[in-house]
């Protein structure tokens, strides 16, 4: 009885369990690959981190600055997302799924009223580590102040205990280990951008490096 050819067997097995690609158009920005894992990528040490003692300052031009202890945040609603994220590294992760108080909830909540003149906010974070973003940028149905990540508490080097989440610009804009928020009026440069990094982080316009 003819045997078959163990070339063509296993030509034949890849052809049956390839699994269909996914469309990614409108998804993968250019310049990115997709990766399945989580890279690590800050400055300095991962902060200790007493809760305790842990607050988170919102302050600047808002009617009343706030002081909020590591209780009141949890006690904020909580709501679960998945977006996908883009890191200025090139690597792009799909179908991130965190778990925070929404920004939209959090000016609600807290009754936080920006002053007329305010147009964007600084993230102060441990370490002395800074970014801007804008209030246009962070008025969307997918910003938020995570503390957890695919169901569980955010791990020490991704942020814990809160970070700031935007998905529409570049990963060094979700702050990790965020201590503090300043509304400005008007922009100025934050730790990376102070680097070279760019002011927007837009991804889509491959807003990488420079002002």
């Amino acid at each position: 009885m003819p045997t078959e050819d163990p070339t063509r067997k296993v030509e034949r097995l890849k052809r049956v369990t390839r699994r269909p690609e996914r469309d990614l158009s409108g998804r993968v920005p250019p310049g990115q690959f997709i990766t399945e894992r989580f890279p690590v990528l800050h400055y300095g040490e991962v902060p200790q981190v007493d809760l305790a003692t842990w607050d988170l300052r919102v302050f600047g031009r808002v009617e009343q600055p706030l002081r909020l202890t590591w209780a009141e945040v949890q006690a904020l609603p909580a709501t679960t997302i998945t977006v996908d994220i883009h890191c200025v590294t090139r690597w792009s992760k799909l179908d991130t799924t965190w778990t925070g108080v929404l920004w939209r909830d959090f000016l609600r909540v807290l009754n936080i009223r920006p002053l007329p003149d305010a147009t964007h906010i600084m993230a102060h974070c441990d370490h002395g580590y800074t970014t801007n973003i804008g209030l246009d940028v962070l008025d969307d149905d997918d910003t938020m102040l995570a503390w957890a990540y695919d169901g569980r508490p955010l791990e020490p080097e991704h942020g814990w205990p809160l970070r700031l989440l935007v998905p529409k610009r570049y990963f060094w804009k979700s702050a990790k280990w965020l201590r503090g928020l300043e509304f400005m009026a008007g922009d100025r440069p934050g730790f990376w951008e102070r680097a070279g990094y760019h002011m927007e982080g837009d991804y889509w316009k491959e807003q990488r490096f420079g002002w």
